[in-house]
């Protein structure tokens, strides 16, 4: 698939995707740039601590630190990201990429 820029093994349920064939399933650009931003942000482990936190200002504060993580990523235009709680223990990321345009993506702590 001559063209694509970014690319990784699709990841569905915490395991790799496989086609009908039993072979690794592929995605890319904008998809890929999403699937390492939703992995960054669960290995940082702000995501459960948002969920099982009370305090408004520190789950405030963890917002920051994801939104500022995403940001750093140079595939993600500065400034675009934004994260906000749609309902307990779910959160929607919306950013938009410097080449592919925007992302949205759910985000649950699992």
């Amino acid at each position: 698939m001559a063209g694509e820029q970014y690319f990784d093994l699709l990841i569905t349920d915490d395991d790799i995707t496989l086609d009908v064939g039993g072979i690794p399933e592929r995605c890319f650009d904008r998809n890929s740039i999403a699937q390492d931003l939703v992995h960054m942000i669960r290995e940082t482990g702000l995501l459960v601590e948002l969920i099982g936190n009370r305090n408004e200002r520190k789950k405030a504060e963890n917002l920051v630190k994801l939104t500022m993580a995403v940001d750093d990523d140079v595939r993600i235009v500065p400034g675009s990201c934004e994260i906000t709680e749609v309902e307990l223990g779910v959160f929607y990321l919306v950013a938009d990429t410097v080449e592919f345009g925007p992302i949205e993506y759910k985000l649950e702590a699992k």
